[in-house]
């Protein structure tokens, strides 16, 4: 289990394979990549900033990941999180789970996701085509999804 603020891209095919070496019990592996999109609404983005704190994010982001280990019974898994300014079609975030079925390995991973939108604490900023720039505001389509979570 382990989890990556970083700077650089990273390769899935690799990152999947070092998760798994060895593990012959894994029976699914599951991976979410999210990119950053090219356009908002009707507006063409030319890049994407993403600022953290370090050890605010790295701790969020390991509290999602154990969280998951604590409701699937879940061989691996692995959140890496990008910073830094992102043009479009580049890759954000990856989050991969290995479970011996794959159930487990796809709901663990939506977990994390729905958590990872809402909870982590990064803060992206858009620069558009048009010369403005702004924050992207939480959705509330984002915060509506982490209900079917909740264990009341």
């Amino acid at each position: 289990m382990s989890v990556s603020l970083q700077k650089e891209d990273f390769d899935i095919a690799r990152e999947i394979d070092q998760l798994t070496d060895g593990d012959t019990s894994i029976g699914a592996v599951v991976t979410f990549t999210g990119l950053v999109r090219d356009m908002v609404k009707d507006k063409r983005i030319l890049d994407m900033t993403l600022e953290h704190y370090p050890a605010m994010a790295q701790a969020e982001l390991e509290r999602i990941e154990q969280s998951a280990l604590k409701r699937w019974p879940l061989n691996a898994s692995r959140i890496i999180h990008r910073f830094g300014t992102l043009t479009p079609g580049e890759r954000i975030v990856l989050v991969i789970t290995a479970s011996s079925h794959r159930q487990a390995a796809f709901e663990a991973a939506e977990y994390m996701m729905d958590f990872l939108k809402t909870r982590a604490p990064f803060w992206k900023k858009e620069a558009l085509e048009s010369g403005d720039t702004g924050w992207v505001l939480a959705k509330d389509e984002d915060d509506e999804a982490l209900e079917r979570w909740k264990t009341d």
